[in-house]
């Protein structure tokens, strides 16, 4: 920024060869930008020399002032007698902090846009399952998507990648270690938590924190590829893997240095998990496994250092399961990438093992053992997946309600039209409903041993999954038909609707589909209560 200029200084830059316009007090040149207007240039002719934030408002979201603005940007409206402020000296660039500004601290305090049902109901109100930790960690989230990921995330999604940045940024911040389950694995990081929490107090409840906040990005690819293969595909090794598979993974995935993924899925087996095919034989020395099979539909694949993949060593069924970590390194390791209809930036790929020889040390847990390892990671996976799709939803009411309260047909707002508000009502009863069993079945883990939860909350998690995303597609449909054209336009302002509406079968289908979770989570609630001496 340059100076500060008056209404009447910038009202004579108003042909078509300097064109000047204010939006929100701030002075751009958009001279240069004209020809690449998407609208056109006679557009920004109409508005030279005036202030156009009605007109911005309008037609666009704030995310194009991001990343067009600094490089358009003159200065901003003050007074004429205003002195312009003295030079300072060049200083040395800040160490980069998400902790301020540290807003609604305090219980009951408001937070946020308090847009209604905008964010979940504690943001503005009280709930039993938070406390300041929960809050002050919300502010931190806050402060790092709206810096770090809101800005960029359109660019990157349609770039179909990520910056290696972005993931040296999140596990600097403590995030990547965050979403991984707990407990804090402080043992391999010298990363603490974030907000000064302890390490021994990070529950179930501050991990849902940082995961439904970066879900308010509203992109499934950026989402999925800054966590979505480290929160599936690390837990295993975590819970079931030898110190040494630990340490060798661990360290420089929690940093962001390297990536690991969760290799199932095959070209003919994707929720019928029992009978996936890739085989591993081990060798006459007893040394190695020597794996062939393909991977499909593999998160993160595409840029992976680690695979965490599930092979048959036995015979045919669940028991002849187990889990082995595979490396980018290994001679055979193939990997290309998937056009999918949405979540570009996730690194979805099709993975190939040709005589790939592993050492038997890479085996994870027991031998034969693997399907229940992945039975207990469905768990984690599942829950969040519909933290994930229930803040989609969400951000679908947000968006809608904004939205609403700016667009006019025939003479009126779209929010005074009653329909639109019955569209919003049934949006809007949805998503809370969710939102409030997850944080219910989440309070559970907090309180429930692991193997209790694998009996008890398995068919619980597997039929608040099928409801999150039925949610999320009911809330993307809704939402697409409030912005009429614009959430069929890539970018924009129905940049985020358009998106999700794409995404919502990568959130229907993976970790089960919605048809399985139904019927398992019937089935095993039925197990359970027999084996509790239900009379059934």
């Amino acid at each position: 920024m340059s100076g500060i200029y008056t209404v009447e200084e910038v009202a004579k830059h108003n042909t078509d060869k300097d064109v000047w316009i204010i939006v929100h007090g701030n002075v751009y040149d958009v001279t240069g930008f004209l020809n690449d207007h998407p609208g056109g240039k006679k557009v920004l002719v109409k508005v030279a020399g005036k202030d156009a934030s009605k007109q911005f408002d309008q037609f666009h979201n704030a995310a194009v002032l991001n990343q067009y603005g600094p490089g358009l940007l003159k200065g901003k409206i003050g007074s004429a007698s205003a002195a312009p402020a003295a030079p300072k000296a060049a200083a040395a660039p800040a160490a980069v902090s998400y902790d301020t500004p540290a807003v609604g601290l305090e219980e009951g305090d408001a937070f946020g846009e308090i847009i209604p049902y905008g964010d979940p109901a504690w943001y503005t109100g009280f709930s039993p399952y938070y406390n300041d930790s929960h809050r002050k960690l919300r502010s931190f989230m806050r402060n790092f998507v709206e810096k770090e990921i809101m800005p960029h995330a359109h660019v990157w999604d349609e770039a179909k990648e990520l910056p290696r940045e972005l993931f040296l940024k999140a596990g600097k911040a403590g995030i990547l270690q965050s979403v991984i389950g707990h407990p804090y694995p402080a043992k391999y990081s010298d990363v603490p938590p974030p907000c000064g929490i302890k390490a021994e107090d990070f529950d179930a409840f501050h991990e849902f924190v940082v995961c439904d906040e970066l879900s308010r990005c509203g992109s499934g690819g950026v989402l999925w590829g800054l966590i979505g293969g480290l929160g599936i595909g690390l837990p295993p090794i975590m819970n079931f893997g030898s110190d040494y598979l630990k340490e060798k993974v661990a360290p420089s995935c929690l940093s962001g240095q390297k990536n690991i993924c969760l290799a199932i899925t095959e070209p003919s087996a994707g929720s019928d998990v029992a009978n996936l095919v890739t085989e591993a034989k081990k060798t006459a020395d007893g040394k190695h496994f020597i794996v062939n099979g393909e991977k499909k539909w593999i998160t993160n694949g595409t840029y992976a250092d680690y695979f965490t993949v599930a092979v048959r060593t036995g015979g045919p069924g669940m028991n002849g399961v187990s889990l082995l970590l595979i490396e980018r390194s290994m001679p055979g390791v193939k990997t290309r990438h998937m056009p999918c209809s949405g979540v570009w930036a996730s690194g979805t790929s099709f993975v190939s093992f040709e005589d790939v020889k592993v050492p038997v040390e890479n085996l994870i847990g027991q031998l034969n053992k693997g399907f229940k390892c992945i039975m207990y990671n469905f768990n984690h996976e599942r829950m969040g997946i519909a933290i994930q799709a229930t803040r989609f939803a969400r951000v679908c009411v947000e968006e809608s309600l904004k939205y609403a309260h700016k667009r006019k047909t025939f003479g009126k707002k779209l929010i005074d039209h009653p329909v639109i508000r019955n569209k919003l009502g049934h949006m809007i009863r949805k998503v809370e409903a969710t939102h409030a069993w997850m944080e219910s079945l989440i309070f559970q883990t907090t309180r429930m041993p692991g193997e209790m939860q694998m009996l008890k909350l398995g068919g619980p998690i597997a039929l608040l999954k099928a409801q999150s995303t039925q949610t999320m597609e009911f809330c993307a449909r809704e939402a697409a038909q409030i912005f009429g054209g614009l959430s069929f336009s890539r970018g924009g302002q129905g940049e985020k609707i358009e998106r999700l509406y794409r995404e919502v079968r990568a959130y229907a289908i993976p970790g089960g589909s919605e048809e399985i979770m139904l019927d398992l989570g019937v089935r095993q609630s039925i197990k359970v209560s027999q084996f509790l001496g239900a009379k059934l």
